[in-house]
């Protein structure tokens, strides 16, 4: 049993559901996600989204494409994420995902990547832009070196395909709350409820709902129907108002330790 799914088991043994945070790895520094990832953790945080920067980020809002600029500045790269992940798996428990665009991992060489992956300590793989047609390879050597490969499935997706993404996601599966680009909104779609019952009739694998989740009434909320919540643009933004590292990992700290504290209310 991977740390992923030892995790679903172990919240749903206690009667709770998954608090899921995401940072852009390298944003600012490869130091300051350090500190953020041991002080996300300390927080309660149940898993982590580190975010590979990529030039290109099709499905990402302003706040997490500005993040990843700021990361591509200061010299991160899939390689140096990986080295990083590695740096603090000794320290931390909580199972680490890496939401990547395919063409990072492409030109690492798949099968190179996924290996090197699991050696570093990662416990799972995000891959936006990867398409359900096109993704037994990676699929195939996930599975082969041990990582749950996590897909997407968005409000248009039809019954036939909430199928096949439900059979072939491991750890969990990710529901898109609204459909376009990340980013924090006002409101979230009333009818998501409805939808992850929708897939939850096709698996029993957990559904964690993301995209747009910011405060702390979407999170309990959203917890009323799903098995966790993932948060990503809201976080970023703290990082980003940050002074130096101090003043990010105490911003990003509060706000999280807010947001994990509703998550956890009855």
């Amino acid at each position: 049993m991977g740390r992923i799914e030892d995790k679903f088991q172990n919240l749903k043994t206690n009667g709770r559901k998954a608090f899921i945070a995401y940072i852009m790895a390298g944003d600012p520094d490869f130091g300051t996600t350090e500190k953020l990832v041991l002080e996300l953790e300390k927080q309660g945080v149940d898993l982590i989204e580190l975010g590979v920067p990529f030039s290109d980020p099709l499905a990402d809002g302003p706040t997490i494409q500005a993040a990843g600029q700021r990361a591509l500045a200061s010299g991160t790269t899939l390689s140096g994420i990986l080295d990083l992940v590695y740096k603090v798996r000794n320290k931390v428990q909580i199972p680490i995902i890496l939401m990547s665009y395919f063409n990072p991992i492409y030109h690492y060489g798949v099968s190179d990547f996924l290996h090197d992956a699991k050696l570093k300590g990662v416990d799972g793989l995000i891959i936006p832009d990867l398409a359900l047609e096109e993704s037994k390879e990676t699929v195939d050597l996930a599975e082969k070196n041990g990582i749950d490969l996590i897909f997407l499935i968005a409000p248009t997706s039809s019954l036939e395909r909430i199928k096949k993404i439900s059979d072939i996601s491991s750890g969990f599966i990710y529901y898109v709350s609204l459909t376009g680009v990340t980013g924090v909104r006002e409101s979230l779609v009333k009818e998501v409820g409805q939808f992850v019952n929708k897939i939850k009739k096709f698996t029993k694998k957990p559904v964690c709902v993301g995209f747009g989740v910011s405060t702390k009434e979407q999170v309990k909320e959203l917890l009323k129907y799903s098995d966790g919540v993932i948060v990503g643009s809201a976080i970023v933004k703290k990082v980003e108002e940050g002074r130096d590292e101090k003043d990010i990992v105490k911003k990003t700290s509060e706000f999280v330790k807010a947001l994990v504290s509703s998550a956890r209310e009855k």
